[in-house]
């Protein structure tokens, strides 16, 4: 059974332990419509159960991953580590023309990498710097990892300790 890469990020969602549909939501940056629509198909595919209780202040609703799920998610998780595997390789040998291909022919995994933290982003910057292209080419900017952009620290000091003043 074949899955799409966002199917296989919700999937991934779920098996971390994002059991209620606004958890799974605000993990993945999946449109609440397109991910009603993940859901559903899942669970026809018997890679979901959806649990319903009832609880104090009404109807729960748990997710959780079947075995049937689980090894798809494991099945494509080897796939997609195989594929940026290829892309490193291509990559060391210096063949801008092919990886640019690679790229291409890859581009639909690339938020499935970086949601499971396949790649390394320094590598894949250099990619992108030795293809001559920009990221956002490839990448849409709610893909990217959050805490790669926030700058490294919040209180916009340089020291990494309190000196006292």
């Amino acid at each position: 059974m074949e899955t799409e890469p966002k199917d296989v990020i919700v999937l991934g969602s779920i098996r971390r332990g994002r059991v209620k549909f606004s958890n799974i939501q605000s993990e993945t940056k999946i449109a609440i419509d397109e991910l009603n629509s993940i859901l559903e198909e899942l669970e026809k595919k018997n890679f979901i159960t959806v649990e319903e209780k009832n609880g104090l202040f009404g109807k729960k609703i748990k997710l959780k991953i079947t075995e049937e799920g689980s090894m798809e998610l494991d099945r494509k998780i080897i796939h997609i580590q195989n594929k940026w595997k290829e892309m490193q390789s291509i990559y060391q040998s210096g063949d801008k023309q092919k990886l640019q291909e690679k790229m291409e022919e890859n581009k639909s995994l690339l938020p499935t990498m970086m949601f499971f933290g396949m790649m390394d982003m320094v590598m894949f910057s250099m990619m992108f710097s030795m293809m001559g292209i920009g990221m956002s080419d490839y990448v849409s900017q709610e893909s990217m990892p959050d805490g790669g952009t926030d700058g490294g620290g919040t209180d916009g000091g340089g020291f990494d300790f309190d000196i006292g003043f």
